[in-house]
This record gives C-alpha cells, structure tokens and sequence, in this order.
C-alpha cells in the first residue's frame, strides 16, 4: 500500500501541509508535495548513514517546528522506531533515554544540541548526531545539508517493511521512564472509527496545543496528516500568540491539556476580544483532567459544540469519549468507552466490578487493538499491568448507571486516611471552583491520628489574598468532612513533567522525608 504522504503529494500536491509560523521570526511553509520530498529525502539519508527497517532506532528532540514533522514522516515511511526526547529532561534523564532505547542516531535542533554535546560521551551506541534549524556543533552533522544532498523519490525498500514504530517514554513520575513500544501503524479499523467518532473532516485546520514528543499533541496530529489536514505549528506555547494562530489560520482542531487553556481563559477580557475563535470545531480535552470549572471557562469563551474529552494514555491510546452534549450533564465523567475499545473494572481480587455509584470503584483496564505493544527491555512491568488479558495503567474508576466513566484517581495517589479511601481528584475539582485558586494539588501526609491526612498545594491568582483557613472553609462547603484538607501550603508554580502532568512526589517527598513508607 502507498504511503499516505506519497499519495497526498500527488492528489493535492499544493495544499499546504505546514505552517510553521514563528512569532516574529516569519512563517516557514510545506506543501504536501513538498513535505513528501522532504520526508525521502531524510529517509534516504538516514538510508545512507546505515539505517535498517525494524532495526534502527532514531532519538528525536526540539521544540515544534516542521524539521519535526519531517522526521516523524520520514521514520514511519523507512520503518524505523521514532523516539521522541522530552526536551525539559535534565542532562541525566536525556542520556537515560537516548541510551535505553538502543538509539544510534540523534536528531535534534541546534538550540537543544548543546545538551547532546555535554551527555555524548555516555551515549556509546549513537553514531550520528544529526541538527537542524541552526547552528551545528563541532563533531556533529547538518541535517539539513546532509538532506539537500539526497534524493526525492521514495526510499527503495523491501516489500514487506511495515510503517515506523513509535516508542514515547512515559513521564517518569514515579522512578525510570518505561519505553511505551508500538509497532507499525495504527489499527486502521480503530483509527477510522475514532475519527468519524468526533467528526474529523480532510478541510481540518489543527494546532497542537503543546509540544509534539507527548502522545496527545503529537497523535493527533497523525490523525491529521493521515487525513490530509493542514498542521499550524506553534514553536513553544504562548497564549496570546496561540489565538492569533487560530485567528490567523481559521483553526478547526486542537488536543489540549488543561494548563494551556486555563492560561488563554484567564487572559484579560479586552485581549482575547481582539481574536475570533468561532472556527474552533474540535477542542479535545485531556493529557490532564480538565475540571468542571475549567470546562465552564472555555465553553465562555469558545463555541460550546466544540468541547470534547478523551481519556487515554501513551501505553492504551483512546479509551473514552465524553461527546459536547455531554459536558454539563455529566460533570466529572471522561465518558463512554470509544469505539472499538472494551473497558472493565476489577477489583485487588481480580474480581471484575459490575456495580455502579461511587461505592463500586476498581482499576480500569482496557483491551483494544491499540494497546501498546510492549515496554522496551522491561516486559515484567508489562505483564504486572495485566489481569485476563487486558491492560491497565493503575487508574480508578467508576461506571453510572448509563454506562459513563468516571476517573477517581491513580491507583498510587490514593489516600487512606482513618480508613476510608479517599481520591485527590474530587478535592482537586472542588477547590479549583474556588475564585482565588488557579491551580491545586493534593495529596497525603504523614499522621499519627489517621495514618495520613489530605493536604493540598494551591497556587493562587495574581493578587488573590486566600488564606489557608479560607481554603479549608470553602471546602468544607463543597466536601464530605474526611475529604476536606487539615493543611493547606501556597506556592508560585506547580511542578511538572513536560507532558503537564503535576509531579506529586516532588510536592509530596518533604512530608514523608525520613520514614521507610511513603504512605
């Protein structure tokens, strides 16, 4: 079967592929005739640097652009594995990766290659150091130069390569980053059924709302290309610049954690009255749950139609969908399973839970076909996360009585507190209604009364004058009274893996400093 950029590049060769539009630093373009030859271009150099079909792994750093997008095509069209580094690693969790995944070629922009010219000498296996989109550094080689020199026809391949795998290391909130494998190309059954699911249409204009090395931003922009949807590329999240691309570009389509549009929503009136935002069809929500109040912000702001929810994760892909009429009605909920997907609860038995309310809770597992493959070189993790053949990643649930999802929390986040089990989440959504609170986390600390207690971490608007005692009083209006925090902490920002997800252990590692159990 034709690759599906090959046969763009022929049915609409001048559509534009990608706007890489740089706030004051100009707009750089692709077609698809032009982005299809620039992909076999670089898969026909990394041919001739000794890459092999379903042998060779490639790391990939920077910030969104098209050199991006480039590689990513060029990957899937050599049947390579594509590795994307989060580029906010430290120098110690970048050499981690690159040198778990078996990655011999590194490419990467130039404002993210001095990082690979400070951790290379312990990264034995790579060979090339491939930069783009600026200066090259002694010992390494230009990308783009390397590319002009190759040709623009397809790469010559056996009949039988599959597409490129993908392989994202999760965020590593607790200990090492696990490689997340998947191999070949999405299920195309699924990936069709999703896609009609929400309503995805060839004239979609989508913007990845944060950086494409998460599977969010980054997946949903292959159900983009797949369907020959023009891609605007923010280089690095701005909320003001981001409505003037949606503005600018008549944008249709997005994926979104919650911090982003929290920061677009708060912006001053007077300021987002300066762009329109009535082309927006298909805001997906998630990589974070959105809360109720968030949700209430947007559908102010942008058309209330457009506001979807989905609830996945690197290693499971799509398991629910919460649709727009859904939003209100269902406070909470991420939906009903999507389509082709299975999704049961079980219980620390191993017995499934059938039940629904609050009361009949369990972790959720998922069988679908597009489950990950397997997690690279560490396959006992793998099959500790599975019971009768499904796939779990720790989270809690529960079912209503029409079938709808509702996440309680991690697994790992639960709070025990005098024996009742007590999920962070619905305190997190509860304060987050407060109106001097932006952001909160919660979690448990060490007590001698009740073996933990809940405190939350609260990061309050600019000016706000909220006291801790004036956040435990709200939320003893909203909460039953084992839910509502016995300490509050203030801070200026909350800490965060590259993917927007909170890093609770920082938070929580000085409570627990000192004691051999953390919970």
């Amino acid at each position: 079967m034709a690759d599906f950029m090959t046969a763009y590049s022929l049915t609409q060769p001048d559509k534009l592929a990608v706007i890489d539009d740089r706030a004051g630093a100009g707009v750089r373009t692709l077609t698809f005739k032009e982005l299809n030859e620039r992909a076999n271009q670089m898969a026909n150099a990394l041919l001739g640097l000794g890459a092999r079909p379903g042998e060779t792994k490639v790391v990939w750093c920077g910030q969104n652009s098209s050199g991006l997008v480039v590689m990513i095509n060029a990957a899937r069209k050599l049947g390579i594995t594509a590795v994307p580094l989060n580029y906010r690693l430290s120098d110690e969790e970048a050499a981690y990766v690159t040198d778990h995944c078996d990655a011999t070629i590194v490419y990467v922009d130039a404002e993210f290659a001095p990082m690979f010219s400070r951790i290379r000498g312990d990264l034995p296996k790579v060979t090339t150091y491939l930069v783009f989109d600026g200066e090259v550094p002694d010992g390494m080689v230009d990308a783009e130069a390397l590319m002009d020199a190759a040709g623009t026809g397809d790469p010559d391949l056996p009949e039988a390569t599959e597409p490129g795998s993908t392989m994202i290391y999760t965020s590593g909130t607790t200990g090492k980053p696990k490689g997340a494998l998947r191999r070949g190309g999405a299920n195309p059954a699924q990936g069709l059924a999703l896609m009609q699911h929400i309503g995805y249409v060839p004239d979609d204009i989508y913007i990845p709302t944060g950086p494409l090395y998460h599977s969010g931003p980054g997946g949903f922009m292959g159900i983009a290309q797949t369907l020959g949807q023009t891609v605007v590329l923010q280089r690095k999240f701005n909320a003001e610049d981001w409505l003037r691309l949606v503005d600018t570009y008549k944008v249709t389509s997005t994926f979104s954690a919650p911090t982003p549009i929290r920061l677009i929503c708060n912006l001053p009136e007077e300021v987002k009255a300066k762009y329109d935002v009535s082309s927006m069809k298909r805001m997906v929500a998630n990589a974070a749950p959105w809360s109720f109040a968030l949700k209430q912000m947007y559908v102010r702001d942008f058309p209330a139609d457009s506001l979807w929810e989905v609830y996945g994760s690197t290693e499971l892909g799509v398991n629910c969908v919460l649709k727009p009429e859904d939003q209100m009605r269902k406070p909470g909920s991420c939906g009903q399973p999507a389509p082709m997907v299975e999704v049961k609860l079980f219980d620390d038995d191993g017995n499934e839970v059938t039940g629904t309310g609050p009361e009949a809770t369990g972790e959720l597992f998922v069988k679908s076909p597009s489950v990950f493959a397997d997690y690279y070189k560490q396959h006992d993790k793998f099959l500790a996360d599975q019971k009768h053949g499904y796939q779990t990643v720790g989270d809690i649930a529960y079912r209503d009585d029409e079938g709808y999802i509702y996440i309680c929390d991690r697994k790992k986040d639960m709070i025990i507190s005098g024996g009742m089990n007590i999920y962070p989440a619905e305190i997190e959504a509860a304060l987050e209604h407060h109106p001097d609170v932006i952001e909160v986390a919660v979690f448990g600390v060490p007590s001698e009364e009740w073996g933990e207690s809940v405190h939350a971490v609260v990061v309050l608007r600019e000016g706000a004058t909220a006291s801790e005692e004036d956040i435990i009083e709200f939320a003893r209006q909203h909460l039953a009274h084992y839910r509502v925090p016995k300490s509050v902490t203030f801070i200026d920002e909350l800490p965060k893996t590259g993917s927007g997800k909170i890093l609770k252990r920082e938070l929580r590692a000085p409570f627990w400093a000192g004691r051999d159990s953390k919970v």
